[in-house]
Order: structure tokens, then sequence, then C-alpha cells
């Protein structure tokens, strides 16, 4: 008990004296909250929790990622991003405060300060995002007690811009996937190449794939009992990298079969040139013979959408074409839900406003009595009221 009182009256002392240029910066409004930190790390000391309350940020940022990988199930390149937004938080606040970050002592004040030199250079949906993995990373702390609340929870997130995806035209679409095989193309890949591309193409848009899953794809993914070549009228296809690493079965169209039975009897050839190794089990090889990663497919198929003319075509869009298409097909949201992998139905329907979009556009240009021409005819009606077909007698 003494302890404790010496200990408080330490406390005071350092808030008379002041307790060093950083918190000098804050002003001496803020003195109070610190005190109130400082008397909680006193009650962790006294009930023993005082190893986990005076590790570094970064111990703490390893043990999250642990937490993370192992109990969470998440994925790599989830585990990725929480740690990139950990660490730019620790470099912001440094560069603000003049020292690191203590977990103990952040405060929705430090949240708020962090969010406000994001502005700057993040979009709504990026700073929505730091904030989740400030939220969640504080959540782990105060379920071990580290912390005593999480200084994230109060902060409202930015007002996100509720931007449509776009999603392709039919005929655009096909266009796109004849570019990697036309012989026209002006890249000098090889046959393999070119015989690949069509196929990561055309399952991204027979499948709506997010790049990560196709580039994720293994040969055994293919269900290998059913896969018997082109004449084969359905195939499904394992997704087992999906978004939190859930799996689920789509199927494959007709054009996705037939691209992929092409391409994987070139795939041999796609190995490196010295060592003549092959990647054994990935589906999409780069030409030295190991596994596609996503910048590649990024990369080659923005060559294809400058030669094809096709604007803003995008991986990612062709997975928007895929759920749109299906809509304006009369398939249920339900459905569309289960091949995209969307874990709320929520998500999903946004494409019910897209198809709505197209249905309109259709219906104005192609029906005599759309608005767009109904204010035509009337125009032409004001401008000659007596016209004909117009009774001039009383009625």
């Amino acid at each position: 008990m003494l302890s404790i009182f010496y200990a408080l009256f330490y406390i005071l002392l350092n808030l008379i004296h002041g307790t060093g240029a950083a918190d000098h910066k804050r002003g001496s409004s803020n003195a109070g909250r610190y005190f109130l930190q400082d008397i909680q790390e006193l009650a962790r000391h006294q009930a023993g929790l005082l190893p986990l309350a005076s590790m570094s940020w970064d111990e703490h940022c390893r043990a999250f990622v642990q937490h993370l990988e192992v109990e969470r199930g998440y994925s790599p390149r989830t585990i990725a991003a929480y740690s990139r937004d950990l660490r730019e938080f620790a470099k912001l606040y440094e560069a603000r405060e003049d020292k690191s970050p203590k977990a103990t002592r952040i405060d929705d004040f430090d949240v708020r300060a962090h969010l406000a030199e994001l502005y700057d250079t993040n979009q709504a949906s990026s700073i929505s995002r730091k904030l989740s993995s400030l939220r969640t990373f504080f959540r782990f702390l105060l379920a071990r007690g580290v912390v005593d609340l999480n200084p994230a929870a109060g902060v409202r997130s930015p007002k996100r811009n509720k931007s449509l995806p776009r999603a392709l035209d039919v005929d655009d679409v096909n266009r796109l996937m004849e570019i990697p095989t036309a012989e026209t193309g002006k890249d000098a890949d090889s046959p393999a190449l070119k015989l690949r591309d069509r196929a990561i193409l055309e399952v991204l848009y027979g499948a709506g794939l997010r790049i990560s899953e196709c580039c994720g794809l293994d040969l055994l993914d293919i269900d290998r009992e059913r896969y018997s070549g082109r004449k084969l009228k359905q195939v499904v296809m394992r997704i087992r990298h999906g978004k939190g690493n859930k799996e689920r079965i789509v199927p494959l169209g007709s054009k996705a079969i037939e691209a992929l039975h092409v391409y994987l009897e070139e795939r041999p050839r796609l190995r490196d040139a010295r060592t003549k190794e092959q990647h054994a089990t990935a589906l999409f090889l780069n030409y030295k013979g190991g596994r596609l990663t996503p910048r590649s497919v990024q990369r080659h198929m923005g060559r294809y959408v400058v030669e094809a003319g096709v604007p803003d075509a995008t991986p990612h869009g062709l997975r928007h074409s895929f759920a749109t298409h299906l809509l304006d097909g009369g398939v249920d949201l339900r459905s569309i839900q289960e091949m995209l992998g969307h874990a709320s139905l929520a998500s999903t329907q946004v494409y019910t406003k897209v198809s709505l979009d197209h249905i309109m556009g259709v219906y104005d240009a192609a029906h005599p009595h759309a608005q767009s021409r109904g204010m035509t005819a009337a125009s032409g009606d004001e401008q000659n009221p007596s016209g004909c077909g117009t009774n001039s007698g009383d009625d």
C-alpha cells in the first residue's frame, strides 16, 4: 500500500514539473489523461500484468500477427495488410510525438490524429480499412489484459463513396478474350504463354474468380474425374485460397473448359530454360515454370486491354461482369453469392443496382416510348399544338 502511495506521489510530481518535451507538445490540457494512464499502468503492475504491458509496440504486433495466423486462420495477404497498417501507425506516431508508441498510452486522440494525417494521401475506403486494423489490434490487446479499453472503438469511419462496380458489355468481353491468341497480336510471347493468358481471362470471367484465387489454383483443383477434354459439357473447380481461406466450388463454362484444355497441352513447355524445372502443382505458370503472380496477370491484361480497345477493363472488372451478366440472365442472388464467395448477401446485392442501370439503358435506347424519346415527342407537340390528330372543337 505504501508503494502505491509513493508511486502516485511520483506521478503527481511528474505532472507538475513536466514529463518530457513530447508531452509538452500536446499542452497541459492533456495532463489528465496521462495521469489516468499512469494509474492504469500501476494497476496492471499490481495485478501481475506488467510483463505484457511493458512489451514494445513491435512485440505486441508480432504477437498479434501470430494470433491472426494460428488462431484466426487469416490469409497471408490479410495478415500482411494488418502488419502494414500497424507499422504505418507507429511511423506516423513517432514522427508526430518524437517517441515510439506504447500500446498502453494510445487513446482516441492518437487514433483521430492518425486518421487526420491519412486524409491527404488515402481514399475513404483505405482509411476505413486502416481504422479497422487498429480496432482489431486493440481488441486483441484488450482480450489479453494489456489495455483497459479499445481507443479505436469509438472513432467513426469516414463516409465512403458508394461507387458501383463497372461491368463490361458482352461484346467487350468477347473482344478481349480473342486478343491473346489473335494472329495479329502485337506481343512476342510464345504460343504457350498466349494460350495461358487466354485461359486465365476465360477462367476469370467464366468463374468470377478474384485474381489471387486464379493465381492460387492448382492442377488438382480442377475436377479431374469429370474433366475429359473438349467434349465435356460441365466442369467444376475447387477454390481453396479464397478470401478468409474459405473454400467453394464453382462451375466453368464451355469456353473456359476449352481454353484450359488447349493450355494444359502446352503447359509442359513452360519451364526454366537452364534447370528445366517446373512447378509441380500450380495451374498457371510463368515462362520460367514458376507459379504466376497476380502482378504479372495485371501487367499482361493491361496490354490486351489496350489492343482490344476496352476502356477500364481489369481482372476484377471481369468478376463484376460475371456477376452482372448472370443477374441479367435471371440467376438468383443467392446462387451468385455462393459462386462469388461472398460472406454476406449484402455484398452481392450491389449488382442489382448495376443490372438495373443496364436494363434502363437498354430500355431508353430501344423502346419507342422511353423517357428520352417521349420527351422529344412531347416537345414537338408543344411546338405544334394544333397539329394533325388534334381536335380543334369543343369536346
